[in-house]
């Protein structure tokens, strides 16, 4: 994610300062260097990061903690201020009618943010429509085509069509019942005057209610120069940081959104067409810090329970399972929810206490061989009899043995599940007949956990949490 390494520098620096009750001018400058040093690395314009470092050395040095405060945990919040206010506001997409252009160079991923966008809008109870007028790149309309059929959304291109401006129209007509329009335009290798020109003739033709500039995260510092012409062409309301998965670091974007005086409107992730989050300012900078983001976890829950619910034979209540006995089938839905959040290092960074740090102590492949491990209990659960799967408890010698042959499974395996199985029901019964009250605790606890660095859920890690514990 943009910034990573600055979270992962930060998180350090500021646990040194644990234990400490006053700080010195000494450990505030050391506190700025590590920023400085960080924001540079990751492709951030020089005077940003002059201004913001320069904000925190002050901040740091002359506002006094409030009462009962630690050190550590004020200069936390001071840089958690700060680089919120540095990444600026969300931009504002109301959930209403509208029409929104994609502007963007070759390899920033246009294409796929549409798709991502119509998705994310069709969750929000909107009916979407994408509009592809790339007549330059081979392949642009079969893949945007393809890309709406993955978002389930309306389609609208024309390939026998050279005229861009005409598919806009077109597409306008034909997608008249849409809430939100979201028009996609061609790319070059750079902003010339030729694809400048085009760009206009759509904007005038389409009139939309926002143009977002699509930018890689991988840019680096030309993204700067590159949002400047795009604001001088057409005017940029938004943009759209691309490609966030890999290794690329994300604040040259930064750079683009203050050069712009824009906002950042939404983050893009993976190749799937939901592999998108709407940016917000809180919640992501929490999530650098290892503070966590229960808005953004909420949500994520939410929409997996209601994609794990889609489909079924029978209806299947969560609650239940706090009220009787917890089943092997409980269990495999709980870990299809979690399959339907998305990868479980972004749901870990988003719980309070889990993320951040815990996750820098962990090995690079933890998180895989835990998908690994959902798998091989998922098909180790196909070659169980229904009685095995009501009841565990009947699975002896004899049975794990057949279980292994019809799953190819080691019966290692087996007993991991039948233990996880038990760990969790064990979990379980420890909510049962717990009121609302203690939920209200238990949940500020949490939120205490992550801005403390390291209590609330922080403690459950070691037990394991779900199908994810280790």
């Amino acid at each position: 994610m943009v910034l990573d390494d600055l979270g992962s520098s930060l998180r350090g620096t500021l646990d040194d300062l644990r234990g400490k009750s006053r700080l010195s001018e000494e450990d505030i400058e050391d506190i700025v260097k590590e920023i400085q040093r960080s924001l540079l690395q990751a492709d951030v314009d020089v005077g940003l990061v002059q201004d913001l470092s320069d904000s925190i050395e002050t901040r740091a040095l002359e506002e006094e903690p409030p009462a009962g405060t630690t050190p550590r945990d004020w200069v936390l919040r001071i840089v958690y201020e700060e680089l919120v206010d540095l990444v600026g506001e969300s931009t504002e997409l109301p959930l209403e009618e509208q029409t929104i252009m994609l502007a963007g160079l070759y390899g920033s991923g246009k294409t796929t943010t549409a798709a991502k966008m119509a998705w994310w809008f069709s969750t929000k109870g909107l009916r979407p429509a994408i509009i592809q007028t790339d007549t330059d790149r081979p392949g642009a309309y079969d893949q945007s085509k393809e890309m709406a059929e993955r978002a389930e959304v309306d389609f609208y291109g024309d390939p026998d069509e050279d005229d861009p401006v005409k598919i806009a129209r077109d597409g306008l007509e034909a997608t008249e019942n849409a809430d939100v329009r979201i028009v996609d335009t061609a790319g070059r290798d750079g902003l010339n005057e030729e694809l400048i020109e085009q760009i206009e003739r759509i904007e005038q033709e389409v009139q939309p209610d926002r143009d977002l500039l699509v930018l890689d995260a991988a840019m680096g510092q030309s993204a700067k120069s590159q949002a400047a012409d795009f604001e001088a062409a057409i005017g940029i309301d938004g943009v759209v940081i691309t490609k966030l998965d890999g290794t690329a670091k994300g604040g040259g974007a930064l750079a683009a959104v203050n050069e712009t005086d824009s906002t950042i409107a939404f983050l893009g992730s993976g190749e799937t067409v939901k592999d998108i989050e709407r940016f917000e300012p809180s919640g992501f900078i929490s999530r650098l810090l290892g503070m966590g983001d229960l808005k953004q976890l909420t949500e994520r829950v939410e929409r997996a329970m209601e994609e794990t619910q889609e489909g079924d034979e029978e209806d299947w209540d969560p609650e239940d399972m706090l009220e009787g006995q917890f089943t092997l089938k409980d269990m495999r839905k709980q870990m299809q929810t979690m399959n339907n959040m998305g990868p479980l290092d972004q749901v870990m960074d988003m719980i309070p206490g889990l993320g951040g740090g815990l996750m820098d102590q962990l090995p690079d492949d933890a998180m895989d061989v835990t998908q690994e491990r959902m798998r091989d209990f998922d098909v180790i659960m196909d070659s169980m009899t229904e009685e095995e799967l009501e009841n565990p408890r009947v699975v002896g010698q004899s049975r794990t043995r057949r279980i292994c042959r019809g799953s190819g499974k080691p019966e290692e395996r087996v007993r991991e599940l039948l233990q996880q199985h038990k760990q969790m029901e064990q979990m379980l019964k420890q909510f049962q007949g717990m009121g609302d009250g203690d939920m209200e605790r238990m949940m500020k606890q949490m939120q205490q956990g992550g801005g403390g660095g390291g209590g609330g859920m922080g403690g459950m890690g070691g037990g394991g949490m779900g199908p994810f514990g280790d």
